[in-house]
């Protein structure tokens, strides 16, 4: 909802930056943007009219899969217990406050949005709604947390952009592409600027839609790369990661190149796209001044405050259960299965790159750097619920003063908790995690388990599994 002064400064914005139309994103259970462009006249109707009463959506695009299939019988009634009848709608709610103008559509609005129920309610199956109610639950108890992001994602420049119609049963073809660098040569400068014209778009394209971008680097494997950002509030880490997914590959393929944050391209010698999540808790100073880090440890030497050791143990944990959250694609556990410093156990170590967490920070005591990054993450997990699962297991871990067994040295060592094998494994912890489910929502635990086992039933059945994924995964996301 907005009020009516909010309402009257952005259309006074818009007037002022003489957009020509705006468009409503709303972020899907796979991390993807969709929505509607209002066109603007002169008195621009359509926006006052999203502003004030929102803008209908049908439902059944919280129902999708990766290929935009509806995973769930939405006309016999299957949906209705999740609040999703026969393909009703469903309400964006414009958020006023995040108008930005599109560098690479001149003329060109957006605004983030959020699904409600047509009483105004968020929806239970929303993913935003959903690490909303979970930094709520957080807030209760005096913290809040920051995150600082590191995605690694591809870029390719495209040789043959293959936009043929596709049949309803898969999606089309990608395109077909060439390397911008041949890899092994993790941050070379020479291979930084072979790739200078597309990073510069990139660079561009964030710093104009005030995106905290720190820096791009060239990672190991060919023409991928990776862009950090600075750590803010978490909610504000996961808008910012979705606008940037999709700022960036609307931008590039504008000017021939194709990027995608799929995990692993289906392409001779790719390295899987991992997802670091660097996270701490904070709270208020006494009298509601100043916050401070909750992380930091209390005597030099140690790696974690006592808080955070709990925090630390909870997400172990709940490793297992949150895998699907994180690596919500099959390629994802190829990954985990031998990929260059991914994890493949559920261990810490102390700035240890190989262990599934590694805890940063100089062991001074009330050092404020202190944090823990999280490396389960691959680069097309949805950031509300992959921050969402992070708070629930926390917190599971402080409200039950969990111990963290010791840190490792050796994270590909035998004999460590181990991680899910597969897509379907994790879901079944997902589903077995009372913690999560009760944290994130019976209805979208159950959207999330029917859309990826849907997801899984599809590419059982496909002849051709490098196709498959090749269509699914690289060419959309």
């Amino acid at each position: 909802m907005t009020t009516a002064a909010e309402r009257r400064r952005l259309l006074a914005a818009v007037k002022r930056r003489g957009l020509r139309e705006v468009r409503v994103g709303w972020c899907d259970l796979h991390g993807s943007l969709r929505g509607k462009t209002l066109v603007l006249d002169g008195a621009a109707a359509a926006l006052s009219s999203a502003l004030e009463h929102g803008v209908g959506m049908v439902s059944t695009l919280l129902l999708k899969d990766t290929a935009d299939r509806t995973a769930f019988k939405v006309f016999d009634g299957e949906a209705a217990s999740l609040g999703l009848g026969a393909a009703d709608n469903v309400v964006l709610w414009p958020d006023p406050a995040s108008l930005v103008e599109l560098p690479w559509a001149p003329g060109t609005g957006w605004l983030r949005a959020q699904a409600c129920d047509t009483r105004g309610e968020p929806h239970a199956a929303d993913p935003r709604s959903a690490l909303q109610a979970a930094l709520a639950a957080l807030a209760r108890r005096g913290l809040t947390l920051r995150c600082g992001l590191e995605v690694e994602f591809h870029i390719h420049r495209i040789v043959d952009a293959r936009d043929a119609a596709t049949d309803a049963q898969a999606p089309a073809e990608p395109p077909e592409v060439a390397v911008l660098h041949p890899g092994w040569g993790l941050l070379s400068e020479v291979w930084a600027d072979r790739a200078a014209e597309p990073l510069t778009v990139v660079r561009d394209t964030a710093l104009a839609l005030g995106l905290p971008l720190r820096s791009l680097e060239v990672e190991l494997g060919p023409s991928q790369f990776e862009a950090v950002f600075a750590p803010t509030d978490a909610l504000t880490a996961a808008d910012q990661l979705v606008l940037f997914r999709s700022a960036v590959r609307q931008a590039l393929r504008r000017r021939g190149w194709h990027a995608s944050f799929c995990c692993r391209p289906p392409l001779p010698e790719a390295v899987a796209s991992g997802w670091h999540v660097h996270q701490s808790l904070w709270r208020s100073g006494r009298g509601g001044g100043a916050a401070v880090p909750a992380f930091a440890p209390l005597a030099a030497g140690q790696s974690l405050s006592p808080l955070g050791m709990q925090w630390l143990a909870g997400l172990l944990e709940h490793a297992r259960g949150m895998t699907a959250l994180c690596a919500p694609t099959p390629p994802a556990y190829r990954r985990y299965a031998g990929s260059p410093m991914a994890p493949a156990h559920a261990c810490w170590g102390r700035d240890n790159r190989g262990a599934m967490l590694r805890v940063l920070g100089s062991g001074r005591r009330g050092d404020a750097g202190t944090r823990i990054e999280n490396r389960l993450p691959e680069a097309q997990a949805n950031p509300y619920l992959v921050l969402a699962a992070q708070v629930w297991a926390g917190l599971d871990g402080i409200d039950r003063c969990l111990e963290p067994p010791p840190a490792v040295e050796q994270p590909y060592a035998t004999g460590l908790p181990g991680l899910p094998a597969t897509l379907g494994e994790a879901l079944d912890a997902l589903h077995d995690d009372a913690v999560l489910q009760a944290g994130l929502g019976l209805a979208l635990c159950r959207v999330f388990d029917t859309v990826k086992r849907h997801e899984l039933t599809r590419q059982a059945a496909a002849p051709d599994a490098v196709q498959w994924e090749r269509r699914e995964y690289f060419g959309r996301f």
